[in-house]
């Protein structure tokens, strides 16, 4: 099913003559990319969802990764690779260049437009610098999908003042995301707070 957005989008498009109906109803059923051989990418997602598709990098070779982000390139999507490394990281923006590189959270992004205006406000909040990765990760995904997004780091229950100066930037979020890596305490914290 098409997220009601996309396909009154869709529809609007056609009455109003900027879309062959031919085209719409081949953008509405075409079938997905052909196989690679090693992934199958959900090119309908964001039709359906209005998100593009993740793709968990690590234990993929850089070869898989490039041809995938070349197919998100070709039908015009966003693409998202997580949990990638230094070397992948290199050796796919040299095929592709326009692929954008974050390091701390291990990311490679080939945007397709512009960004989606932020709907929501999402905190994520991480216990110390060593949690950095995984809530910039969580950070850069959630502004990807068009959240806005306040980080509050290094705020760990070892230094509880840290957490509760932040109070008034929890509650204005609607989504709290917590990333504590060693005992997990801040989670529930946050949740009290």
């Amino acid at each position: 099913m098409f997220q009601p957005d996309r396909l009154r989008a869709i529809l609007e498009a056609v009455q109003a003559g900027d879309q062959p109906v031919d085209a719409a109803l081949a953008s509405l059923t075409s079938p997905q990319a052909p196989a690679l051989g090693f992934a199958e990418l959900d090119l309908h997602r964001p039709a359906r969802t209005g998100h593009p598709e993740a793709v968990y990098g690590a234990g993929k070779t850089p070869a898989q990764v490039t041809a995938i982000l070349e197919r998100f390139e070709a039908a015009g999507q966003t693409g998202l690779v997580t949990r990638v490394s230094d070397e992948m990281a290199a050796a796919v923006q040299a095929a592709l260049p326009a692929v954008q590189w974050l390091p701390v959270p291990r990311l490679l992004i080939l945007r397709a437009g512009e960004a989606p205006p932020p709907t929501g406000h999402i905190a994520v909040v991480c216990a110390g610098t060593s949690d950095l990765p995984v809530s910039e990760e969580a950070a850069v995904t959630a502004e990807l999908l068009g959240n806005r997004v306040s980080r509050i780091s290094d705020v760990g229950v070892a230094g509880i003042h840290r957490i509760l100066g932040r109070v008034d930037a929890l509650q204005q979020a609607r989504v709290v995301i917590v990333v504590a890596g060693m005992e997990g305490a801040l989670a529930s914290v946050v949740a009290g707070l």
